[in-house]
């Protein structure tokens, strides 16, 4: 069951939105390489405002995940591309429903 995940609020540097919508386009290939990764959104919540929702069965591969390739890439091209650090927000899910 999906209880743990994760939600990363992402500010794009004025200019930098195509380059932050490419980048989190190759997340998804590396998200579908993690077996225990189940649930990957990349998310554009405004101009500048993008984020990032994953979901796991467990709090290890919760913390897996943040020392896994995709949080790596993020770190490493932070300063290039966001105007702020991104915000990392640990969530519990409460529910959940995918008829996919």
């Amino acid at each position: 069951m999906i209880k743990f995940a994760l939600f990363a609020r992402l500010e794009a540097k004025p200019g930098k939105e195509q380059a932050v919508a490419e980048f989190l386009a190759t997340g998804l290939s590396m998200a579908n390489q993690e077996t225990t990764t189940p649930i990957w959104f990349a998310l554009r919540l405004s101009t500048l405002t993008f984020g990032i929702f994953d979901a796991f069965e467990t709090d290890a591969n919760r913390q897996a995940h943040l020392s896994g390739p995709i949080a790596q890439a993020l770190m490493a091209r932070a300063d290039e591309l966001f105007s702020v650090p991104p915000a990392i927000e640990t969530i519990e899910v409460l529910g959940l429903k995918n008829t996919v």
